[in-house]
C-alpha cells in the first residue's frame, strides 16, 4: 500500500465516521422508532452519497492508485484483472477510459451488496423479534453493528484479495460457494425460522466467558452491579448481529469480487452498502410483506454471480453487460410483487 493509497483510504474512513456520527450524535440521538417517512429520507441521503461517490470514483478514480504513465495503468489492469482494453499512444485516453471502468465497477459492486443486504435484513429482524428488544432501540444496536461490520469486513475483504492475487483459484471457489448459496436460498425461500435464544453459539460462549445481567431491560450495553462489570441482553443482541454479519460476509464479498478484484472498490462499495443498510433496515421492516418475490431475485443473482466467477477464463462478462443484468434482476423483483401481490407475509412481528 503506497503513501498515496494510505491517503485516500483514510480520508475515505474519516468521511464515514464522521457520516455515521453525524447521524447518530445529531440527527437520531433519541431512542425512538424510526418512522416511515424518515427511513425513506435516509435511505435517500445514503444512496444519494453512493452516487456522489460514484462520481467521483468515475471522473477521478485515479486518485486511487495513482498511475502516471500507460506502463503504470497497463500494471494496474492487469493486476486487477479489469475488462478493458487501452492503446498505448494517449495516456488521457486511456486514463478516461480506466476512471469509467472503475466507476461502473463501484457501482455494479454497490447494487449487489445493497440488494444481498435484504437477506441480512430478514435475519436482523428474527433475531430482534426473538430476543424481544423493543423497537425503541433498533437503532442504536444497527449503529454499533455497523461499526463492527466496517472493521469486519476491512479485514476480510483485504485478506481475500491478497489471497486471490497469490491462489486465483480461490475465485472458483468462491463462485462454486456463491451458486450454492443462491440455489438454498431459493429452495429455503418460504422458511420463517427463529432464532434460538438459548442455544445459539454465540449466547453460550457469552454466558461461559462473561457475566451477562439478563434481567436489564433499558438502553446500555453494559453495566455495574457490586463494582462488578456486567454485559446487558442488548450488547449480547449485537454480538449476534455482529456474528450474522460475518456469516453473510462469506456469500457478499466473493460476489463483489466477482466484478472487480481492486480491494479499494470492492470496501467502498461493501462500506457505502452497510452504512446504508440501518435507514433500508426500517424502510424494509414497513414494507416487507409486500416483496415476497426478492428471496427469489436475490438466489438468482448470487446464481449468477457465481457462475460469472466460473466462466471468467472462457467469457469475460463486460462490467456494463453485469450492471444491466442486476439490475434486471433487482428490477424485475420488485416489479413482480408488485404486480403479482401475495397475501402471506414473509416474517411475523409477532414473536412472543
Amino acid at each position: 500500500m503506497s503513501w498515496h493509497e494510505i491517503l485516500i483510504f483514510g480520508g475515505f474512513l474519516v468521511l464515514v465516521t464522521f457520516l455515521l456520527f453525524l447521524d447518530i450524535g445529531i440527527f437520531n440521538k433519541e431512542n425512538k422508532p424510526v418512522t416511515f417517512k424518515s427511513a425513506l429520507f435516509w435511505t435517500s441521503v445514503w444512496v444519494s452519497l453512493a452516487l456522489i461517490f460514484w462520481g467521483l470514483i468515475y471522473f477521478f478514480g485515479n486518485q486511487i492508485h495513482d498511475p502516471q504513465n500507460i506502463e503504470d495503468l497497463t500494471q494496474l489492469i492487469t493486476k486487477y484483472n479489469h475488462p478493458i482494453k487501452i492503446g498505448t499512444d494517449h495516456f488521457d485516453a486511456a486514463l478516461m477510459v480506466y476512471q469509467q471502468n472503475l466507476g461502473l465497477e463501484f457501482i455494479t459492486g454497490y447494487l449487489i451488496e445493497y440488494s444481498l443486504s435484504v437477506d441480512n435484513i430478514f435475519v436482523i429482524l428474527m433475531i430482534f423479534y426473538s430476543f424481544g428488544v423493543e423497537k425503541n432501540y433498533y437503532h442504536k444496536v444497527l449503529f454499533w453493528g455497523i461499526l463492527g461490520a466496517i472493521v469486519m469486513r476491512f479485514l476480510f475483504i483485504f485478506l481475500s484479495a491478497a489471497l486471490i492475487q497469490q491462489f486465483s483459484w480461490i475465485l472458483y471457489g468462491f463462485g462454486l460457494l456463491l451458486v450454492f448459496t443462491g440455489i438454498k436460498m431459493f429452495i429455503e425461500r418460504n422458511n420463517v425460522g427463529k432464532i434460538d435464544t438459548t442455544n445459539h453459539p454465540v449466547i453460550r460462549l457469552a454466558g461461559k466467558y462473561l457475566s451477562v445481567d439478563h434481567e436489564y431491560k433499558g438502553d446500555r450495553f453494559f453495566i455495574r452491579k457490586n463494582n462488578k462489570l456486567y454485559i446487558t441482553g442488548l450488547f449480547v443482541v449485537l454480538l449476534v448481529i455482529e456474528f450474522t454479519d460475518v456469516i453473510f460476509a462469506v456469500d457478499s464479498i466473493p460476489a463483489i469480487f466477482s466484478v472487480t478484484r481492486d480491494p479499494y472498490i470492492v470496501y467502498f462499495s461493501n462500506i457505502f452498502a452497510i452504512i446504508g443498510l440501518r435507514s433500508l433496515f426500517f424502510l424494509v421492516e414497513s414494507i416487507i410483506q409486500r416483496f415476497w418475490f426478492i428471496k427469489i431475485g436475490l438466489s438468482l443473482l448470487l446464481v449468477f454471480i457465481g457462475m460469472k466467477m466460473l466462466i471468467h477464463p472462457f467469457y469475460d462478462i463486460q462490467t456494463m453487460h453485469s450492471l444491466i443484468i442486476v439490475l434486471g434482476i433487482l428490477v424485475g423483483s420488485v416489479l413482480i410483487s408488485v404486480f403479482f401481490p401475495k397475501e402471506n407475509p414473509v416474517i411475523s412481528n409477532q414473536v412472543e
